[in-house]
């Protein structure tokens, strides 16, 4: 079915997937899948303007209580809400709470006619083994976000449900924040919810096979990974330390943005 609707105001709300972090750097700004996804749907609604809200490090709280009433203020008619994460890599977690804050934003939004756009999470213990301990954090939250879409006509984009979104290809090595190719593909697949005009179900597609690791060149990998990202990770949530603390919006208002012609997943 082809894109019928032209979008003229488009609001990104979220943490530091939607900011973009993981594609491109901190001297020159980053990217990431809205502003991508931002630019293709210039391409199909010329006028369009976009605004990000998104705060990296932050929880679905801050999505509902502090983005929310700026992205109302900005009147969108198409909104992504992207945001969850952060919440279940936290000790203490309450999957009815952050959903409960998730679909009040949602509600909120459709309320004033937005048509919102969302996602689920891919299985956190396939892109790191760590992760394992709480994968069942993202699974119940996925449940809870399907509900909360159906009840508020929200469009989800399905990324749980695909074996590509664990690929350590779309990752950076962090495993925390998406690459450049995991951007990209995460725009196609939105622009493929959006059924935008040269967008198709590739973006879905399986990457050329890895070849095979040892045992051992595994496990270095692993012990280099904990090394270098998780341990200071933990140090700084022990320490209450939030990469968002101090942080405003990259794009607090909407302002115009240049076309690109297609998705450009890889």
């Amino acid at each position: 079915m082809p894109h019928n609707v032209e979008y003229q105001r488009y609001v990104a709300l979220g943490d530091s997937t939607t900011e973009g972090i993981g594609d491109g750097d901190e001297p020159s700004g980053y990217r990431g899948f809205a502003d991508r996804l931002a630019e293709q749907l210039a391409a199909a609604s010329p006028g369009l303007r976009y605004a990000n809200l998104a705060v990296r490090g932050c929880g679905a709280a801050h999505v509902h209580e502090r983005q929310l009433p700026a992205a109302l203020d900005l009147d969108p008619d198409l909104a992504t809400v992207v945001a969850g994460v952060n919440d279940f890599l936290r000790p203490r977690y309450d999957v009815t709470e952050v959903a409960g804050h998730l679909e009040a934003t949602f509600a909120a939004l459709t309320a004033a006619g937005t048509h919102v756009v969302t996602l689920t999470f891919p299985d956190i213990g396939k892109i790191a083994p760590i992760g394992r301990l709480i994968a069942s954090r993202a699974s119940d939250l996925n449940a809870l976000v399907r509900e909360a879409a159906a009840r508020h006509g929200v469009t989800v984009v399905d990324t749980a449900a695909h074996a590509v979104t664990v690929d350590p290809r779309l990752w950076s090595p962090d495993r925390l924040h998406l690459s450049p190719l995991g951007h990209g593909r995460s725009a196609a697949a939105f622009a493929r919810a959006l059924r935008l005009p040269g967008s198709d179900d590739s973006w879905a597609l399986p990457l050329p096979a890895l070849p095979p690791r040892g045992p051992w060149q595994t496990a270095r990998t692993e012990l280099n990974w904990a090394a270098t990202f998780l341990a200071p990770w933990l140090v700084r949530r022990l320490r209450g330390i939030s990469s968002g603390t101090g942080r405003d919006a990259k794009r607090p208002t909407l302002t115009p943005v240049l076309a690109t012609a297609g998705p450009g997943a890889d």
